[in-house]
């Protein structure tokens, strides 16, 4: 379980295949503080790790975590956003996250305005995803609050914070991101889904 909020950001230093497999090596500022089993989010995904050295770790992405995420456009040097998993009892700063991305989606403009930035996405509706105005939502593992809510799209706001803390710095225009959509949200969903 995670919050949303991003600890640190990684650089990717190896990726290296093993079958349909990808282990992906980590450089954080994080690494020491990690052992072997925990649970640290991707860009919004959550992987295992499975071995450290010095300021490096290594996880490992299946198949259907690379096809259903950005995960499988990494190159070395990319950067990706970072959270270990949440302890028992801390604030949830963000909302409940549970590091299973429902899709990705397209960002489809980024503005500036006044000290903030704006970006709006589109996703693919037919996946039956639902975003709600002043909802949550997570983009690549950051805990975000929705405007500008459609069927297919919407829009986020991002604090200046924010944006030099996290990957947002880079996104362009027509990049590929991770979306978990609110799990409450989605139970309620699924509930009013099977009374119809």
């Amino acid at each position: 379980m995670f919050t949303g909020i991003i600890e640190d950001l990684g650089t990717i230093t190896a990726l290296n295949n093993d079958k349909d497999n990808l282990h992906i090596t980590v450089s954080s500022n994080i690494t020491e503080e990690l052992k072997i089993d925990q649970s640290v989010a991707h860009n919004g995904v959550c992987l295992t790790v499975v071995s450290l050295d010095k300021d490096e770790y290594v996880v490992t992405a299946i198949k259907e975590t690379l096809d259903k995420t950005n995960l499988g456009q990494l190159e070395v040097n990319a950067t990706v956003n970072l959270e270990r998993a949440m302890k028992l009892g801390d604030r949830l700063d963000g909302h409940i996250v549970q590091g299973h991305v429902d899709q990705t989606a397209i960002c489809m403009k980024v503005s500036e305005k006044n000290g903030s930035w704006f970006y709006t996405f589109s996703y693919d509706a037919a996946l039956n995803n639902v975003t709600i105005e002043k909802g949550s939502v997570t983009v690549n593992g950051v805990s975000l609050t929705v405007v500008n809510s459609k069927s297919n799209e919407f829009s986020v706001a991002i604090i200046p914070y924010t944006y030099e803390h996290t990957t947002f710095k880079y996104l362009q225009k027509g990049n590929l991101v991770n979306l978990e959509f609110d799990v409450i949200g989605k139970y309620v969903k699924r509930l009013n889904d099977l009374r119809s």
